[in-house]
């Protein structure tokens, strides 16, 4: 790795760091490159490296924050680049932390936004790390609730970086005081329709739209897949929900913007998840998570972390899916409505199936079915959980099932939730189509299983989801002991002719 020139100040911060955290300096190398592996970097830092760092030199690129989250686990608070004494950077590893404040979730998520916003090709590349899940989910599970979260409009103005200003306002000190507009009765409020601004009040209004478009976003991805929108989302998070996160507000309607904030963060990571930009997705969570904490919104973060064990499970990392599952459990007790409760225990079970863990995954089912089962028309249920119904559990018996290789049982629940399952869900139906397809794969219907899964791979090529494409894949590679049987050559003909 190429460093800066070294300087003359020793860095006495990190030194002492190292003393308290007991590291050597090769210790301390070892801890950064293993790091930079699970976020697919190659670093190759020995003990000579970490004596130029304590004599002022600089690491270049992502290894400030590297070095700063080697600390962060082993001392068990939250350290900055700059609490090392290290130069600030906009590293890979950007996204993954869990915002001490408010304030600084707000910054970090709004980085995020800006940076998918002007280079998605490079993020898009980020590795999904696991370990990257640790943190997050603890700080949320153990952490305290956000005392404040209203804006005056003095602390607004003192906190709007310069980035995100509006060009605008940014050289508006330089315009003469008599040549800027005059607040006009009709003009003020045309102008903060057409260009909102960091520092103006925020409105029960703007978080209505906020919901509007996110369910229109939420639509979209449905039925065309995440690929369909997703540049268009992160662009109206960055013009529209940031500077309203910058904006003024009292509490109540912070803490409703912090909650309309998580949700279409969520939505961003799940669309990025879609596409299989799993690191960046997995960034998105984390950030959404805390949004999550800072409105006070105990059920939809835990949510947040059902998705993130989605993810999880289908990345094959069912320990870690588990895992999440029983945090969001735990976190939320006994008190959210049994809808809320079906939905947590169904993901515990998909992350049990991956892991071939039978008596755990058909517990975890039976919990959800009861839960399911308990809840009434009249049940006060969150807008997000509202989706998940009989054809929604249905669906996750199959792909358990599957999983578990028990066929049978597979493809009863797959048939089952293609009955239930409204059109507009399509690609949650081609999920179910290649369960099925598999499923009968399993049972030996080869003519079966080929017309299901040429059923899916249409639907796949009418979409911009490449999980939809895995997930067609994924049943190919299981046909493979059958090439030589018409039915597959079938198949094959049918889905060259996609192309």
């Amino acid at each position: 790795m190429t460093e800066r020139p070294a300087q003359r100040v020793p860095n006495r911060q990190l030194s002492a760091l190292i003393a308290e955290a007991g590291f050597s300096n090769a210790g301390l190398a070892r801890r950064v490159d293993q790091l930079g592996l699970e976020h697919g970097l190659d670093l190759r830092y020995d003990k000579t490296s970490v004596t130029r760092w304590l004599r002022g030199q600089q690491p270049r690129g992502t290894t400030p924050a590297l070095i700063a989250e080697v600390f962060t686990r082993r001392l068990g608070r939250r350290l900055s680049a700059q609490d090392l004494g290290l130069d600030a950077c906009a590293p890979v590893y950007a996204g993954l932390e869990f915002a001490a404040t408010p304030e600084e979730a707000v910054d970090i998520a709004s980085g995020l936004w800006r940076k998918d916003s002007g280079s998605h090709a490079e993020l898009r590349k980020i590795a999904f790390t696991p370990a990257g899940l640790v943190v997050p989910s603890r700080d949320w599970l153990i952490g305290r609730a956000d005392e404040r979260v209203g804006r005056g409009a003095e602390q607004a103005a003192a906190r709007v970086p310069e980035q995100s200003r509006p060009e605008h306002s940014r050289h508006e000190h330089s315009r003469p005081e008599q040549n800027r507009p005059l607040p006009g009765r009709a003009s003020v409020p045309r102008q903060r329709q057409i260009d909102r601004g960091p520092g103006q009040r925020v409105t029960g209004g703007d978080i209505a739209a906020l919901r509007s478009v996110s369910e229109l976003f939420r639509t979209l991805d449905h039925a065309y897949g995440g690929g369909h929108a997703r540049q268009a989302l992160v662009r109206y998070l960055e013009h529209e929900a940031e500077p309203m996160l910058r904006g003024t507000y009292g509490e109540t309607t912070g803490r409703r913007l912090f909650s309309a904030a998580a949700d279409l963060t969520r939505l961003a990571g799940w669309t990025s998840y879609d596409i299989a930009a799993h690191g960046l997705a997995q960034r998105y969570f984390v950030q959404a998570l805390r949004l999550a904490q800072a409105a006070g919104d105990r059920p939809y973060g835990a949510y947040v972390l059902i998705t993130m064990s989605r993810q999880a499970v289908y990345l094959g990392h069912g320990r870690e899916a588990v895992q999440l599952a029983r945090v969001a459990q735990q976190g939320v007790g006994s008190g959210p409505p049994p809808v809320v409760q079906a939905l947590l225990h169904s993901a515990e079970a998909r992350g049990h199936a991956v892991l071939g863990e039978v008596r755990a995954s058909t517990a975890s089912l039976v919990r959800a079915e009861r839960a399911l089962g308990a809840a009434r028309p009249g049940d006060d249920v969150p807008h997000w959980a509202r989706d998940y119904d009989e054809a929604q559990l249905a669906d996750e018996f199959g792909h358990c099932h599957r999983d578990l290789q028990q066929y049978r049982a597979s493809a009863q629940h797959a048939e089952r939730s293609l009955q239930l399952r409204a059109p507009s869900y399509a690609r949650s139906r081609l999920f179910c189509r290649v369960v099925l397809a598999t499923a009968r794969l399993g049972l030996g219907e080869l003519d079966q299983a080929c017309a299901l899964g040429a059923e899916a791979a249409q639907q796949a090529s009418e979409m911009r989801s490449v999980r939809a494409v895995e997930y067609v894949r994924d049943f190919e590679r299981r046909l493979e002991p059958y090439r030589d049987a018409s039915a597959v050559r079938g198949y094959r003909d049918r889905v060259a002719a996609l192309s």
